[in-house]
This record gives C-alpha cells, sequence and structure tokens, in this order.
C-alpha cells in the first residue's frame, strides 16, 4: 500500500468517526427514550405518614366499603401490583386500590388463553388510601 493510499485510508477512517458519534448518541437515546417507563405519581395528603412495610398494605381491586382518603395516585407502564404496593408502602398508606384500564381479560375465553399477555395490562394505576 502506498503512502498516498494509506493517508486516504485514515482520512475516511477520520471523516467516518466524527459522523458515526453523533449517531451512536442518537442512537443511544432513542434506545433509552423508547424504554422509558410513562410514570405519574400525585401526592394529595396535607400531611405525611411514616412509612411502612410492603406487607403491612392492602392490594385492594375495587373501592373498599369502610371509609378511606385518598391520598396519591400512582401510574405507570408494565408496573405490577406488587410494585404498586411498595409504592403506597413508602409514604405510609393502609391499602392501594389498584385499575388496569384496558386489556385486562378473562383468560378462560378461548382466544385470550392462547394470548402470552393473557390478563396482563399495559398500564396499571393504584390510588393509595388511609383508612378513617
Amino acid at each position: 500500500m502506498t503512502v498516498s493510499a494509506m493517508r486516504k485510508n485514515s482520512e475516511i477512517a477520520q471523516r467516518f468517526t466524527r459522523m458515526s458519534r453523533p449517531l451512536a448518541a442518537a442512537a443511544v437515546a432513542f434506545a433509552f427514550t423508547g424504554c422509558a417507563t410513562d410514570v405519574a405519581n400525585r401526592y394529595y395528603a396535607s400531611r405525611t405518614y411514616p412509612p411502612k412495610k410492603p406487607s403491612q398494605v392492602d392490594v385492594l381491586r375495587r373501592e373498599p366499603v369502610r371509609p378511606y382518603e385518598a391520598i396519591a395516585d400512582f401510574q405507570s407502564r408494565w408496573d405490577t401490583p406488587d410494585a404498586l404496593r411498595e409504592k403506597a408502602a413508602k409514604i405510609g398508606a393502609d391499602a392501594v386500590i389498584i385499575v388496569q384500564p384496558g386489556g385486562r381479560y378473562n383468560t378462560s375465553q378461548q382466544w385470550a388463553g392462547q394470548d402470552f399477555l393473557a390478563g396482563s395490562s399495559s398500564r396499571i394505576c393504584g390510588t393509595a388510601i388511609i383508612y378513617k
């Protein structure tokens, strides 16, 4: 290989390196935004409560009969009821009411039993409550 050919290859390699860095940074940024979870947490209580152990927090699928006060709302993608229980425990809630809007269906239905996501939901919402 001649000296001029080596220089030309070196120049091409340098140009490629300069061009590839911004592209690599954009690809990494895109990958992280594509994996980001949708999370929203809102705290409503006028006071703070001491944290509890997650095992002390009830997970409810409907509004309780006994009186309560809503202290926070949680919303996220691909989270679990146990994850919302942990969030509720950190803020001292007695229970968390779980709602999974859309995507929740009965796995006994013929078509649903074939779906590997049967009984799941991509979005989960929870309301942390304190019993009165």
